[in-house]
């Protein structure tokens, strides 16, 4: 991913700009595999849980895929992808909310210094800085999603779980009590303060 290049065979294939990476992975299909090493985890940007759908979205998944499939339409050109992607690269961000972002990552480093000494034993490794940096990155996408020219804390806080779940290694102890990363970052992000001065 970060080298923006594959092999096959010993030979190497660079890949086109813009690529995107996903990978999916099933709690009920994991009997034989290997979970990937923790630095591997650290390169994707989220880690967003998908659960079973609802009765609504159920119906139209099973309407879709039992009657004649429609082709499949263009949505957006690749050029089109690279303009929104250089527009959100120009999204104000604050340095309050970097600081912020910063914040809420060292505290999972670092729990007893914001008063959260209890997490300490459910936390092997906190989230590194890639999460801080992606925590600013999918902010600013964010705010241009909602509309905005500049970031604001509740789109830091929004990515926060999906940026950073898949970030902490959590200890025995953590499994033992079933703990989860979620359960670790809902604790954190309600004692880590949001800047209250304008951000924009």
């Amino acid at each position: 991913m970060q080298e923006r290049r594959v092999s096959v065979a010993g030979h190497y294939h660079g890949l086109p700009t813009p690529f995107h990476v996903l990978a999916t992975q099933n709690p009920i299909e994991t009997e034989g595999t290997y979970a990937l090493p923790e630095a591997q985890v650290d390169r994707f940007m989220l880690k967003v849980l998908v659960d079973y759908p609802n009765s609504t979205e159920e119906f139209v998944i099973v309407e879709r895929m039992t009657s004649n499939l429609q082709a499949v339409q263009k949505v957006l050109a690749t050029e089109q992808l690279l303009e929104l992607q250089k527009a959100v690269d120009r999204v104000y961000v604050d340095p309050a909310l970097i600081e912020y972002a910063v914040r809420i990552v060292t505290a999972t480093r670092n729990p007893k210094e914001i008063g959260l000494k209890e997490l300490g034993p459910y936390i092997m490794f906190g989230a590194s800085p890639r999460a801080s940096i992606n925590l600013i990155l999918t902010g600013r996408a964010l705010a241009f999603i909602r509309g905005r020219s500049y970031v604001i804390p509740q789109d830091v806080l929004d990515m926060a779980r999906d940026v950073m779940r898949h970030r902490l290694v959590l200890s025995f102890e953590a499994l033992s009590d079933d703990v989860t990363s979620d359960d670790v970052l809902t604790t954190v992000l309600r004692r880590v303060l949001a800047p209250t001065a304008p951000t924009r």
